[in-house]
């Protein structure tokens, strides 16, 4: 079940083709090191090796008949490789084959999201310096609240990637395992030993114990930090659409030339890659919930979780693939307005330092209590009348008999309240040096990369 929109080499990992290329690949390097191990004949290993081929149109046409996939893939294998095709598979139950094949699938797989994490963090840090110091105003429950930076917007999604590509190299880790422990997980047909010897070939580690299958809770675990990773794109793909508003305006996904965005409203310049960024995420949540029905299973195995794996890996991973494209362009591509980010920061004709002032107060000496009812009454009238309200408190004789003129312009900085940002920049990014510089206009006076 790959989508349309499947970048080409992720989809490649999940074709039927390299799914049979992974499973000759266990069995050929299963063949050698049983070969090495004199349990095979040496010219049935090279055998398998030289002539092992298979064609997925055979397979399919003999999986028509038997109703058993390993099994017609190894009788479409053994017809290429003659006599010693009787050797092909030997003491191998089929998910010896289809789990450890899973593995070399999932390693690919998962180099491919970790490029992609890569890129979006390129992206995220290099617009981060890029409005490190673009005021905005910060909202709580949709509410304005006090100044933040776009930059530092950008910094939190930075550092929640970075911890998103360790979560998922440490999944990917946990799924670098293959196993060749038989139909039960006994060894009752080839040895502990020998399965090291193959997985090593392979480039993988044996599970320390199985049953006939590798335990699902590696494959629930790795899929919920795919789940992961797909919320956190949808964190900035939601956040994008919120700032986009029309109310608010404060960022635009980019716009094509000859893009449209409505049948019916010409003037319509909707949030299309952002709304799909939010929409896919959903997809890839329940997946990780299809998963982690995986790993209850009858005895030491049935199949009620495979058919459910033959879409929700391949899904999960073409799907976030596709996500992280797109946020990176999204990100990349960005129009930033820092001039409507002002605008909104004073909408509230001062509010937003309401905070700083109540702390003001109570260090000149006021009773909390007593400070904080000035405040709000000042406050409360800018909500009605939208007066100014460093002017409302100006006035306020309570508030004058604690503050000089001077100090309450002081509670009005929005550069006091945003004098930690260099501090936070190089906790986050190191280092760094902002190589970028820290705005740029377009002619119609959105920023962007």
């Amino acid at each position: 079940m790959i989508p349309r929109y499947t970048r080409p080499e992720m989809g490649r990992i999940w074709s039927d083709e390299n799914k049979f290329r992974q499973w000759l690949e266990v069995e050929i390097a299963t063949a050698e090191a049983e070969a090495e191990a004199g349990l095979i004949p040496r010219s049935a290993s090279r055998a398998i090796r030289r002539r092992g081929r298979f064609s997925v149109a055979r397979i399919l046409e003999i999986e028509k008949k038997v109703k058993h996939d390993v099994i017609a893939f190894t009788t479409s294998v053994a017809e290429n490789i003659g006599r010693e095709g009787r050797y092909l598979h030997y003491g191998l139950t089929s998910n010896d084959v289809v789990d450890t094949a899973q593995a070399l699938q999932v390693r690919e797989a998962s180099a491919l999201l970790l490029a992609g994490l890569a890129r979006l963090g390129q992206a995220l840090k290099k617009r981060a310096f890029e409005f490190k110091h673009a005021p905005m105003v910060g909202r709580t429950h949709g509410i304005h609240a006090e100044p933040v930076t776009f930059g530092w917007k950008l910094a939190i999604w930075y550092a929640e990637n970075q911890r998103n590509t360790e979560r998922l190299k440490y999944a990917a880790d946990q799924m670098r395992v293959g196993k060749i422990s038989g139909a039960v997980g006994s060894y009752a047909h080839l040895s502990p030993a020998l399965e090291r010897k193959i997985c090593a070939k392979l480039g993988l580690q044996p599970a320390p114990i199985s049953s006939q299958v590798i335990q699902r809770d590696r494959h629930a675990f790795y899929l919920a930090t795919l789940a992961v990773v797909a919320s956190s794109l949808e964190k900035i793909a939601l956040e994008v659409r919120n700032l986009q508003r029309t109310e608010v305006r404060e960022v635009e996904e980019y716009f094509a030339a000859d893009q449209k965005g409505s049948s019916a409203m010409p003037h319509k310049r909707n949030p299309v890659t952002a709304e799909q960024i939010c929409g896919l995420a959903r997809v890839v949540r329940a997946n990780a919930q299809a998963a982690l029905e995986n790993v209850a299973l009858w005895h030491e195995r049935d199949i009620s979780h495979s058919s459910v794996e033959r879409v929700v890996l391949p899904d999960s991973t073409i799907l976030l693939d596709y996500m992280l494209d797109k946020t990176a362009k999204l990100v990349e591509t960005l129009l930033v307005y820092p001039e409507r980010m002002r605008e909104n920061l004073d909408l509230l004709r001062g509010l937003i330092f309401s905070g700083q002032l109540l702390l003001d107060l109570v260090e000149k000496g006021a009773a909390r209590e007593d400070a904080y009812r000035w405040v709000q009454q000042n406050a409360m009238r800018v909500w009605r009348t939208r007066e100014d309200f460093r002017a409302l408190v100006e006035r306020d004789p309570n508030v004058r008999k604690h503050l000089k003129p001077r100090e309450i312009g002081r509670a009005f900085s929005v550069e006091r309240q945003l004098r930690h940002v260099d501090t936070v920049f190089r906790r986050v990014f190191g280092k760094s040096r902002a190589k970028f510089p820290t705005e740029r206009s377009s002619p119609s006076g959105a920023a962007r990369g």
